[in-house]
């Protein structure tokens, strides 16, 4: 006999693998094939409104139009002939769009992944074009001997 819970309604007996309940609190079978369209997907952590609801469109995404507003003046800085602030302007953008990401708790779409991989992604992109920036020839600002090193290895014969 099934056990009933609180509200004296009796509890489905289970035999066969389950995935989360449906809309009426029900386990429903799965299967292990993928659907063939997607009915839902979940928003990833962080993805709500940065804003109210009742504000514009634009104050709610603020962060990444925050982020993309950066990385097109990095653009057009680039563009004007001025290669090193340029791309140091876009290495910062995707460095702001991490530590936005890990600071507030609501980043509109800015957030596409968990938070984690966020930060890690922006991050490390963000890094990588600085630190690339800053090694841009002629007159590099940051000098790493073994890059020589490894290039004289490579191309060795």
């Amino acid at each position: 006999m099934p056990a009933e819970d609180v509200r004296g309604q009796a509890e489905p007996t289970v035999r066969d693998a389950v995935s989360a309940p449906d809309a009426e609190g029900r386990p429903r079978r799965v299967t292990r094939r993928f659907p063939l369209f997607t009915r839902d997907t979940a928003r990833p952590e962080g993805g709500g409104r940065a804003a109210a609801g009742d504000a514009p469109a634009p104050a709610r995404q603020w962060p990444l139009l925050t982020v993309v507003g950066l990385v097109a003046l990095g653009l057009l800085v680039t563009a004007l002939d001025a290669f090193r602030p340029g791309t140091l302007i876009v290495g910062a953008a995707l460095l702001t769009g991490a530590v936005l990401r890990w600071l507030r708790p609501d980043v509109g779409m800015l957030a596409v992944r968990s938070r984690f991989t966020d930060i890690v992604t922006y991050g490390v992109l963000g890094l990588v074009i600085v630190l690339l920036a800053l090694m841009i020839q002629p007159d590099p600002l940051l000098k790493l001997p073994f890059l020589k090193d490894i290039l004289h290895f490579t191309l060795a014969k």
